[in-house]
């Protein structure tokens, strides 16, 4: 999924400076962004309170949304390095185009992996013929500098391992949890989970302390360790904790992300994470010349153009609150 924005503000993100080393309820609003001309978002990541939460970089929540008699999610081809995307279906169907070839409808419960390493495009498009509901997220995850160039793919893993308890059950998307590891290629420490629970669950969820942790609110009503957390919000739960208290006022949804805090300082814009300016300013010029990001075929469409960079200088800083 693309930052549509057409004045995206840089962020700055990485560092441990500003890790909360300890447990920590910070309750995170979402910024409603338009994607398209029929989906809005609910932006989580990055917030004006909190850029990371260990290697994620960029969380958005999107639906329920009827789309019966509309296109759905229509994002044209456009461009990323320095990171991976994670597409993450409740209900509906993501068409997934790159310029690697890739050519893949991603259903719920699937996992969509693209790693754009040195550089990648790719287009997202709900099918002409489609489920009249679209729920979900998309997300980022920071490619640590050993691995950032590495060469662009896509994966797509249909069935994934799963951690179950008494009225719960984990679907490990990233990473591993209690001891299940996802098939995803992962390149730091890290772990995101798709949790469904029943209506009057109470457990306690296994974590790493090392980690720092945030809770995405996907549907129902759930209280994450005594606070309330409803859908299209997020719980960022710091470090420190062996364990999470989980109660499910309903059936609920949520998506459990976490990771060892990223030690690296970023430069966030648009779709790409950098380290410098002139990376950043030369991966625009690329996109904008055609070169280096490939091309995406089949996609009924132009491919997005860059913005502008701002005026003033885009440094990498570390976590900032």
């Amino acid at each position: 999924m693309s930052n549509l924005d057409r004045s995206p503000v840089p962020s700055v993100c990485g560092g441990r400076g500003f890790v909360v080393a300890e447990p920590v309820r910070e309750l995170l609003s979402p910024r409603r962004v338009r994607l398209g001309e029929s989906t809005e978002v609910r932006r989580l990541l990055p917030n004006l309170g909190r850029r990371m939460i260990g290697a994620w970089a960029f969380v958005d929540h999107y639906g329920p949304d009827d789309i019966a008699d509309e296109p759905g999610m229509q994002v044209p081809p456009h461009p990323h390095i320095g990171l991976q995307t994670v597409s993450w279906l409740h209900e509906g169907e993501v068409l997934h185009r790159d310029s690697t070839g890739s050519l893949q409808t991603i259903r719920p419960r699937e996992l969509g992996l693209m790693t754009s390493g040195r550089a990648i495009s790719h287009s997202e498009e709900s099918p002409r013929s489609h489920a009249r509901f679209l729920h979900g997220a998309q997300l980022w995850v920071a490619l640590p500098d050993a691995h950032r160039h590495t060469e662009p793919h896509f994966e797509h893993h249909a069935t994934l391992p799963t951690v179950t308890a008494p009225g719960l059950t984990a679907a490990v998307i990233l990473g591993d949890l209690d001891g299940a590891a996802s098939p995803g290629t992962a390149y730091t420490p890290i772990v995101g989970a798709d949790l469904a629970l029943a209506r009057g669950t109470d457990v306690r969820l296994p974590l790493v302390p090392d980690f720092e942790y945030g809770v995405l609110a996907m549907s129902g009503e759930v209280r994450v360790d005594g606070v309330t957390v409803l859908p299209g919000s997020m719980l960022y739960l710091g470090c420190g904790r062996a364990e999470l208290p989980l109660h499910a006022e309903s059936d609920a949804g949520l998506m459990l992300l976490g990771g060892e805090p990223f030690e690296e300082e970023l430069i966030m814009w648009w779709n790409f994470v950098g380290r410098t300016q002139a990376e950043i300013e030369q991966a625009r010029e690329d996109w904008t010349k055609g070169t280096r990001f490939g091309e995406v075929h089949g996609y009924d469409g132009a491919p997005l153009a860059a913005p502008e960079l701002p005026a003033t200088p885009l440094k990498p800083r570390g976590r900032m609150r």
